[in-house]
């Protein structure tokens, strides 16, 4: 097992019900998507937040970073680097800004 910490933007934190980043125990190497079923599988609330219901998208808005890379548009079997895979980085999901 693994353990990866995920570090959530504060309306998310508040829907997940944690103030803090959190801990995720992963069987084998990690990916985006097995970090965001784990997520979505122990704080159901945040089922269709970050993935869309049904298509499993990244929600626009959303982008994903690690190790000071962007990986919001990797695909989702993209295992994450070993540092977050050892849990000595966090991997971020952060709620992009828009507008003018």
């Amino acid at each position: 097992m693994r353990t990866v910490r995920v570090a959530l933007p504060a309306h998310l934190r508040a829907l997940a019900r944690v103030d803090a980043e959190l801990l995720l125990e992963l069987a084998g190497t990690p990916t985006i998507g097995s970090v965001l079923d784990a997520l979505e599988s122990s704080h159901p609330a945040l089922r269709g937040t970050i993935r869309e219901h049904g298509t499993g998208k990244r929600r626009a808005f959303i982008r994903f970073f690690a190790c000071g890379r962007d990986l919001s548009h990797e695909h989702p079997e993209t295992p994450l680097p070993d540092p977050v895979g050892r849990g000595v980085e966090v991997f971020c999901v952060v709620g992009a800004i828009a507008g003018g």
